[in-house]
C-alpha cells in the first residue's frame, strides 16, 4: 500500500479540493446577493476586479516558480480568497484597493509562505487588515444602504467612483454618501461606537435612520445571507460546527454580559451577532482549513477566543468591527492551542 503525505488543507470528504473551494464559494451567494440588493453593484465590480487580480497574482508566482499554471488555479483557493477580500472591501472603493489586497494576499500571505496549506494566516484576512490599517479612509467609507441615499447611484456612476473617484457629474463618493438627511453615514457599528463615546445611549443611537429596530439596516440581511450560507455549509460537512458555534455562542455571552451590566452603553447580542462581519467571519474565514485550529477541542477553543475578541476590541478597541483582526491574532496561537489539545490515542487514556 501506497501512502501520501501531503501539507494542509485536511478534509474527511469525498469531494475534491477544487470541489470544496467551490462549494465555498457558492455557499457566498446569499449573503452576496443581499450585499448587492443594499449596496449596489459596486459589489458585482469589487468582486470581478478581485477575481481577475488573484488569476493573474497565482499565475505569475507559478511561472516565476516553474510549475504549471492551470493545476495551481483550478483548485479554487485563489478565487475563494478574492471572494473573501471584494465581500469585505466597501463597494465603491478605488481599485487601486482591491489590487493591491489581492496581491498581498496571494503573493506575500499564501505564496512567500510556500503556497496552499504552508500559510500561517488566512489571505483575505491579512489583506483587509493591511489596507484598512494603511487606507483608512478608503476601506471605511461604506455608503448607507439604498434607500437612505438622496438618490440612486447607476452603474455608470459607480464604474466612475471606482475607476476615477468621481461621478461624471464631479461628485464624489463623500458627496454621495450624504444620507436621507444630508448627513455623510457610517455602518451601524461605528455610528453606535461614536454615539456612545459622545454619551448617547444605545435607544437614543438606535433612533438614527441607519438602524431598524435591533441592528444595522441591510446589515441584517447580509448576515442572515451568511448564515444561511453557513449552515449549508455545515449540511455539507464542508465545515465543522465546532469554530462557528464557539464563535457566535461566545459573543452572544459575553456581549449579553455587557447588556446585563450596562444596559444604556451596550447594545445587546442581536445587535452584535447581525452587524458587521459576524456571520461571514464565523462560518467563511475563522473556519479556513490551513490556518484553523485541527483538533475539535481546540476548535472550540479557537471560536470562543474569538469571539471574545471581538466582543472586545469592538466596545473597547479603537475599530468599529474586529473579525479580521481577531482571526489573525488566533492564526497566530493555533499551534499553542493544538499543542495543548491533541486528541486521545484510540486505546490510551482510560484510565488515571
Amino acid at each position: 500500500m501506497k501512502l501520501t503525505m501531503a501539507s494542509s488543507p485536511h478534509n474527511h470528504s469525498h469531494k475534491s479540493l477544487t470541489q470544496l473551494m467551490l462549494t465555498v464559494i457558492v455557499a457566498c451567494i446569499p449573503g452576496l446577493v443581499a450585499q448587492i440588493v443594499f449596496f449596489g453593484t459596486g459589489v458585482i465590480i469589487q468582486l470581478i476586479l478581485a477575481l481577475l487580480a488573484v488569476s493573474v497574482f497565482e499565475a505569475a508566482v507559478m511561472l516565476m516558480r516553474k510549475r504549471p499554471v492551470w493545476p495551481a488555479l483550478s483548485d479554487g483557493s485563489a478565487w475563494l480568497t478574492g471572494v473573501l477580500l471584494a465581500l469585505s472591501i466597501p463597494p465603491l472603493a478605488p481599485w487601486w484597493i482591491t489590487i493591491i489586497g489581492c496581491f498581498f494576499a496571494i503573493v506575500i500571505v499564501k505564496q512567500l509562505y510556500g503556497g496552499l496549506g504552508f500559510n500561517l494566516f488566512n489571505p483575505a484576512m491579512a489583506a483587509y487588515v493591511l489596507l484598512l490599517i494603511s487606507f483608512p479612509v478608503q476601506m471605511t467609507a461604506w455608503l448607507p444602504v439604498s434607500e437612505l441615499l438622496n438618490s440612486p447611484i447607476s452603474i455608470s456612476e459607480q464604474l466612475s467612483l471606482i475607476f476615477t473617484d468621481f461621478t461624471a457629474l464631479g461628485f464624489s463618493l463623500e458627496q454621495m454618501r450624504a444620507g436621507i438627511d444630508g448627513i455623510t453615514m457610517a455602518t451601524p457599528l461605528d455610528t453606535i461606537k461614536t454615539d456612545i463615546a459622545h454619551g448617547l445611549t444605545v435607544t437614543e443611537s438606535m433612533q438614527k435612520p441607519v438602524f431598524n429596530q435591533w441592528a444595522g439596516l441591510g446589515w441584517v440581511w447580509v448576515n442572515l445571507g451568511f448564515l444561511a450560507g453557513g449552515l449549508y455549509l455545515l449540511k455539507a460537512k464542508i465545515i465543522n460546527w465546532h469554530i462557528p458555534a464557539s464563535f457566535l455562542g461566545s459573543l452572544a455571552l459575553c456581549s449579553a454580559i455587557g447588556y446585563i451590566a450596562s444596559p444604556g452603553t451596550e447594545p445587546g447580542s442581536v445587535f452584535h451577532l447581525f452587524s458587521g462581519a459576524t456571520m461571514l467571519g464565523a462560518f467563511f474565514i475563522a473556519t479556513d482549513p490551513v490556518s484553523a485550529a485541527t483538533t475539535n477541542k481546540g476548535r472550540l477553543i479557537y471560536g470562543a477566543a474569538i469571539g471574545l475578541l471581538v466582543y472586545l476590541i469592538r466596545t473597547f478597541g479603537g475599530y468599529p468591527d474586529a473579525v479580521a483582526f481577531s482571526v489573525l491574532l488566533l492564526n497566530i496561537a493555533v499551534p499553542l492551542i493544538d499543542y495543548y489539545t491533541p486528541p486521545r490515542t484510540y486505546g490510551h487514556g482510560g484510565q488515571k
